[in-house]
Parts: C-alpha cells; structure tokens; sequence
C-alpha cells in the first residue's frame, strides 16, 4: 500500500512539475532529505530520484525561469567547484572507485544551484525551508520518542542505506535544523503552529542527546553558545536551554554520560586516534597531489594510503571530517573554493541581517539570515568530525542565502509572498487575518 501511495504522490507532484517546476523541486528536496522510497520496499531500486530529477530540469530548461538565471557570488562558487571536482575525477588515482562519489556530489551541486536560482520570492524561499526543516523533523520527532520510551538505553539512528544511517550523521543534521525550526516558528502567524515548531524543536534536542554521537553533542553544545551569544534575550535563551537539556541529560543512562565524558580524553580514545591517522593520510596525499588532489574518497583504499604512509595505511577508513575529506580528494585548490563557497554563504548571510534591519518590509530575511548564519555554524563545527560534505540539508541553506541575496524588496512586499501578509489584501473584513505579525524570532524561547 505505501508503495502505491508513493508512486502516486510522485506521479501527481511529476505532472504538476511540468508546468510549474519548482513542484518538481520541492519533490526533489524531499525526496532526497528523506528518501521515502527506503521505507517502501515495493520500489526499492527504481531510480526514482533520477526521473524526479530529470523532469524538473527538463521543466525549468523549458520554462521562462532558465532566462532569468541570476550569477552572484556564491553561485558562482558552487559552479567553480563543481568544474574543479570534474577536473579532480580526471586526474583521479582510481576513477572508479572516486567516480561513485563524484556522480553523487555533482548530481548535488546541480541540485543546489536550481534551488538557489528557483527560490527566489518569498513563497518559494519559505516552502523550501518547510521542506528541509519537516524532512529532518520527522526524523527528529521520531527519534526523541524512541529516546523517551527506550529510557535513552539505545542510541537513534535513521533509515538504512542513507547518508543518515548514521547516528553521528543524524544527530549533526537535526542539530543544523534547529535554527531554522526557530525561524519559522517566528514567521508562523498561528498560535497552534508555533507552539508546534515549539515542540520539534524541543524534541529534537532530545533527539540529538539520544543519538549518543560525541560530535552531535558538540554541535548541539556549539548551537546553544553561539544563539546565547548573538542573541539579545540572554538570559531567557540560557535559562531555556537550561530547563530542557539538563533534565534531558540527567534522563539519560550512565553509559551514555561515560561516553560523552571520553571527549575531553580524545588522544586517549582508539575511534579518535583512528580519525587522526586517516586525516594524516588525507594531508599527506594533498601534499603528493597539491592540484587535483587523490579524488574523492580514494584515501579509504589502502593500496593509496600506503603509498603516503604504510604504517597509517593498515587502518584507512574515512575521514570524518568534510574538510579532510575535500582535501584530499579535490587538492588544496578544490579545498580552497569550497571553503570559500561556506565563506561567502556566511558574509552575505551577515550582510543581508544588517540590511534587513534597517528596513520594516524586509525584516523577514534579516531573521533568516541571522538563523542560517547559525545553522552554518553549527554544520562547520560539526561535520569536522563527520564525512558529511555530500549532504543536501547544508548545502540548502547556502542556496537559501544565494536566493535570499537576489529577492529584490519589492517582491517581498507583494501580499501574495508573505506568509502573514493576507491582512494586507483588500478582502471582505470577515476574510482579512486578525493576527499581528510575528514578533522578532530572535527573542524567542
């Protein structure tokens, strides 16, 4: 039954695709963030992300929206390291081991360019977060309620044969989520839904705790200090955090404290140290292949790691770490502009929160702006201890800010765009929205 229910919401979201392509996107994020088809065992198998993929691009090619493609900065970052990842793939140690994750990361990248370019007023802009936020929320939500019967003795997981399989992938990515839940709980303009995100974003806390992941931990750690410190509220934000993750964590079994507690005895720790040895190898196969670098993900294969390092070479395995990981695989150029891609995500992220300050109509994207700085934030400290430079959901809010950069003030002030804007539009009285808009996000908790 789920199988039918399934191919069937996609063939209807296909059909709209093609006339409207961001449907098409929209089902791409989902599909891509969630992978549905894992969980129904009947389409197991079948390409569906691919022909979900090529419709929406076909659709936009054919649409009036590929002539009104917009080039900035961080767009053309993503484009120039997608060109250097096909010239690293050409000059790869073992192209066929490196072209799996090559296909893979480009497919990505192509997908995070039509969301930077297809997102671009403010109904798009909020759907895509909606999307991004409700695919990792489920996980969150389900995740906080196996916590919560299991009495924390097990530690969450998600979907087999997924990027977030992984616990320390899941928690990571449901740690990122958490600003821009805090977002859109400050653009709800209905009770009922903000104590909603409320509630997710409650759970999802519980959820990252529960994953027993060291560097989810971190992450979480890392998202509580810098909201404490960029916010104005700090006493209600500190006194928040407070009541939920210590009651949490105080919920949690002895096993899960001792864990938590190895994080200040790394060097003495054998999975640390068995990070550290693969970084090396990364680094040293940078250094031999400063240009194109060895290809993505070779430095997993010991027959490569042991031309750079034999002894290290015994216990290859992956980098844990999205800078290692880009390092020795695209070289120090190809490291450079994806840095640089993060960098430039970050400062226009910063520039478009002071702008949207200064002005009433835009104080929407100067909210989002200072929430995906954090979420950016958060990834970065995070992913140093993940091999998660592939995920989609970070990449997304790099796409979201590249959009959020190219949405001109006037579109934000069409009533049609804004979520609370309907009191605006000249309806009948018993029409028209009697909420106010939503107070300021960032004094929120």
């Amino acid at each position: 039954m789920r199988d039918l229910i399934l191919v069937g919401f996609i063939g209807f979201a296909l059909a709209a695709a093609m006339r409207y392509p961001f449907v098409g996107l929209l089902t791409w994020a989902w599909f891509t963030l969630m992978t549905p088809h894992q969980a129904a065992f009947g389409v197991y198998g079948i390409p569906l992300n691919l022909v979900i993929a090529g419709v929406t691009i076909a659709s936009y090619l054919a649409s009036a929206e590929f002539t009104k493609f917009k080039f900035d900065k961080i767009t053309g970052l993503i484009i120039a390291f997608a060109g250097w990842l096909t010239l690293s793939q050409s000059f790869s140690l073992d192209p066929d081991n490196s072209a799996i994750y090559f296909d893979r990361f480009i497919k990505t990248l192509l997908f995070i360019l039509l969301c930077a370019q297809m997102a671009r007023d403010k109904l798009r802009f909020n759907a895509l977060v909606w999307t991004l936020v409700a695919s990792i929320g489920f996980f969150a939500a389900k995740g906080a309620v196996f916590t919560i019967i299991t009495f924390g003795q097990f530690r969450v997981q998600g979907l087999p044969q997924t990027i977030l399989e992984d616990n320390n992938h899941l928690g990571i990515a449901i740690a990122t989520i958490l600003p821009l839940i805090l977002y859109l709980r400050g653009e709800a303009s209905r009770p009922w839904l903000r104590q909603a995100l409320l509630a997710l974003f409650c759970l999802s806390i519980v959820a990252v705790i529960g994953t027993h992941s060291r560097g989810a931990f971190l992450a979480l750690a890392a998202f509580g200090g810098v909201f404490w410190i960029r916010s104005k509220h700090k006493m209600s934000i500190l006194a928040g955090l407070t009541l939920l993750m210590v009651p949490t964590i105080a919920f949690m079994p002895a096993k899960w404290t001792e864990r938590m507690t190895t994080i200040s005895e790394a060097t003495q720790d054998a999975s640390f140290m068995g990070r550290v040895d693969a970084w090396v190898i990364n680094m040293k196969l940078a250094e031999q292949n400063p240009i194109t670098g060895a290809g993505l993900r070779n430095s997993y294969q010991k027959e490569i790691a042991k031309t750079v390092d034999p002894k290290r070479a015994e216990s290859a395995k992956a980098a844990h770490s999205i800078y290692f990981e880009i390092l020795g695989g695209a070289g120090y150029i190809g490291f450079l502009l994806y840095m640089s891609m993060l960098a430039a995500a970050f400062i226009t992220a910063w520039r478009i929160y002071l702008a949207g300050k200064k002005t009433p109509n835009d104080l929407w994207k100067s909210n989002f702006a200072f929430y995906a700085q954090i979420s950016i934030a958060v990834f970065a400290i995070g992913g140093a201890s993940t091999s998660m430079e592939m995920w989609d959901g970070y990449l997304i809010v790099v796409a979201l800010i590249a959009a959020l950069s190219g949405i001109a003030p006037e579109q934000s002030r069409k009533p049609g765009y804004a979520l609370h804007s309907v009191r605006n539009l000249k309806l009948p009285q018993k029409y028209r929205a009697k909420k106010q808009f939503a107070k300021n996000p960032v004094s929120v908790i």
